[in-house]
């Protein structure tokens, strides 16, 4: 019997195409309409006032499950049997979570950060080895901006089970800095020159005033503790100008340099 090259290509390969090509269509038109829709739901969120941090959770979760649907539609459109797709979805899903437990984990720790709040989006954060600002937390993993403007995610359960600093959440923070001063310049003449100088700074906050002490003592002679308040949008700006304050005041001073000393008595 004759292969028919012909007969094969119009009985197979022509509908085949047909049906690649209205499978690309539905992905298209459908991941469009699914990116349109997100929009729109954030917008109506933003439009309502609801809470930046739950309204991007829900929206990040409902592109997921839209993405699932839409994968679903594709494969009933190219005669592939969803529900085999769904037993062997689900049994994939039962594989993937024996062998990566955590993934629930985050999931769960995710829903657990978005109602509890102990942070929410745009708030300044160091959590799970990571420290910047809290862009979006989604259903696995929390997006965070670095301070030199780098995008890290997080999983949400190595945020919930370790500690969480929130440098937001109170209305200023403290600026810890020290002072080196020599042996033969006056601590209380320090004091006096640093704090005029450190409450003129931009941005430090009048009440708490900035406390300027006695730290400690060592071999280079006395160390002073040098603490001013400011709002954390500030903090980097006042820590700065601090650094610079404390420069300005042993030069306009004319105080000597620290220098380490050690006493040397010969015994007989």
């Amino acid at each position: 019997m004759q292969f028919d090259i012909a007969q094969f290509v119009n009985t197979y390969i022509v509908p085949l195409g047909w049906k690649l090509i209205g499978a690309i269509f539905i992905w298209v038109i459908g991941g469009w309409i699914i990116n349109a829709t997100c929009k729109a739901l954030g917008r109506n969120f933003i439009h309502r006032k609801v809470d930046t941090t739950l309204a991007k959770y829900a929206e990040g979760g409902a592109k997921v499950g839209l993405r699932i649907l839409l994968i679903v539609a594709v494969l009933g459109f190219l005669g592939i049997e969803t529900t085999s797709f769904a037993a062997l979805l689900a049994a994939a899903g039962f594989a993937i979570g024996a062998a990566w437990g955590g993934l629930l984990a985050n999931f769960a720790a995710g829903v657990f950060l978005v109602f509890l709040r102990p942070f929410k989006v745009g708030d300044a954060i160091s959590a799970g080895g990571a420290s910047g600002n809290v862009v979006e937390i989604g259903l696995f993993a929390t997006t965070i901006d670095t301070s030199d403007n780098i995008r890290v995610f997080v999983g949400n359960n190595s945020i919930f089970s370790g500690n969480i600093q929130n440098y937001s959440a109170n209305p200023f923070r403290r600026v810890d800095l020290t002072a080196q001063i020599a042996h033969e310049v006056s601590p209380q003449d320090a004091i006096n020159r640093l704090r005029a100088k450190v409450e003129a700074i931009p941005n430090v906050v009048k009440s708490p005033a900035p406390v300027i002490n006695i730290l400690n003592f060592n071999e280079h002679g006395t160390l002073l503790a040098v603490r001013p308040y400011s709002s954390n949008d500030d903090y980097w700006q006042v820590y700065f100008d601090t650094n610079k304050a404390i420069m300005e005041v042993g030069v306009e001073s004319g105080y000597k340099a620290p220098e380490q000393r050690v006493a040397v008595r010969n015994v007989q």
